[in-house]
């Protein structure tokens, strides 16, 4: 659907992609926004909003106020790029090898900060807004560590709200779901234990290889045959390591990393048990010896129902009835929104990113995001603050 902008909202969309391509082009990982945090601060500033600087490091909070009203709302985006070298050839492509902004974390800041640039202005609301930019959400915890610093305490909210972009789905489209929308995730680090050797020599030795390959091959009956085929949950190994790159070398060990997503606690639960109960006797029959290490990441992302009603609504207001999904399918990918949620209500809602030939899901090395998305989610954020201050 396309949105009827106004001349402010036209403006300060265009200005919000000239933010997004700069912070695209100057990618920085996890707990090191430095510049990307300074750009937002000194944004924010600009618009007359407070802002305090240095949560969880290189986090972000402005606080918009307008009159009496007691009722406060919260919308985070993040910040952070991905280790990943990009293979675009656009201007704005990453300046800094070996990083880039493959999730649209530019994106959701600029959205973030052009909506707060509009609210700053148009002040069509009654109570408080803390515009949440948070840092290191690529897996290093950004969200839980910002709550133990004392976010919520520092800035208390009545719900949090957060939104991704997706591609696949039209610019102008949203989708959200209540209850379970994004699965949990598990970090999973094997390392087996042999006795190296020549290679012409096998049977002096105990081949960790050929124990991780009948460990890998192990692994993937694990969902199809353990877990209730209605609770979804995936196991995938993404790292093998062993030896040197050599002809005629067994190695000693063999390293094996992989995660586990769940979106029901039960299907989790089997499945961290099952590893364990698979991974020992099998490495013992080859002579071999492992140990498993489990490293709970993110817990899964519960939308709550009141929440979903009033993020769809705000959605509806800027696209109409036709291009807000409520049904949408539940995201095997992970989000450390989800530990807000666990602390606050609210909901997490998806943006169309385009459904252009050609583009590509998010981590890809030649995903960008899309500008014409910007005045959507501006619209958007600022229609959800309206309406919930009203």
């Amino acid at each position: 659907m396309l949105l009827d902008l106004d001349t402010e909202l036209q403006s300060i969309s265009d200005q919000a992609a000239l933010w997004r391509r700069d912070i695209h082009r100057y990618p920085e990982l996890g707990f090191e926004e430095e510049r990307t945090s300074k750009l937002v601060a000194h944004q924010l500033e600009a618009s007359g909003i407070e802002v305090q600087s240095g949560i969880a490091r290189t986090g972000v909070v402005g606080t918009l106020r307008r009159g009496e009203s007691d009722k406060v709302i919260a919308l985070r985006a993040d910040m952070d790029a991905l280790e990943l070298e990009e293979r675009n050839t656009f201007d704005h492509r990453s300046a800094h090898p070996g990083k880039m902004h493959a999730c649209g974390h530019d994106g959701h800041t600029a959205m973030l900060l052009g909506a707060a640039t509009r609210l700053a202005k148009t002040r069509r609301f009654n109570g408080t807004v803390h515009f949440i930019f948070q840092p290191a959400e690529e897996g290093r915890g950004g969200a839980k560590r910002m709550i133990e610093e004392g976010l919520f305490e520092r800035f208390p909210c009545d719900a949090v709200y957060g939104m991704h972009n997706y591609p696949g789905v039209p610019v102008g489209h949203f989708g959200i779901r209540a209850g379970p929308m994004m699965a949990s995730i598990d970090a999973l680090d094997i390392e087996i234990h042999g006795n190296g050797g020549h290679g012409a020599m096998p049977h002096l030795t105990v081949d960790p290889i050929l124990a991780a390959s009948q460990v890998v091959n192990a692994l993937q009956s694990v969902v199809s045959r353990n877990v209730n085929p209605i609770h979804p949950a995936v196991l995938s190994i993404t790292h093998v390591h062993a030896g040197a790159p050599t002809y005629n070398v067994i190695p000693e060990s063999t390293v094996l990393k992989g995660c586990i997503r769940s979106l029901h606690p039960s299907a989790r639960e089997t499945v961290l048990d099952r590893i364990e109960g698979l991974v020992h006797p099998l490495c013992a029959s080859f002579g071999a010896s492992a140990s498993v290490k489990l490293t709970s990441l993110f817990p899964v992302l519960v939308n709550h129902e009141a929440h979903v009603e009033r993020a769809a609504a705000a959605a509806r207001a800027v696209v109409g009835e036709d291009a807000v999904c409520t049904d949408r399918a539940p995201i095997m990918g992970s989000e450390d929104f989800a530990f807000m949620l666990e602390h606050k209500e609210g909901a997490y809602i998806l943006i169309g990113n385009g459904d252009r030939e050609g583009d590509c899901m998010v981590h890809n090395p030649g995903y960008d995001f899309n500008d014409q998305a910007i005045p959507y989610g501006i619209a958007y954020w600022c229609q959800l603050v309206e309406d919930y201050l009203s």
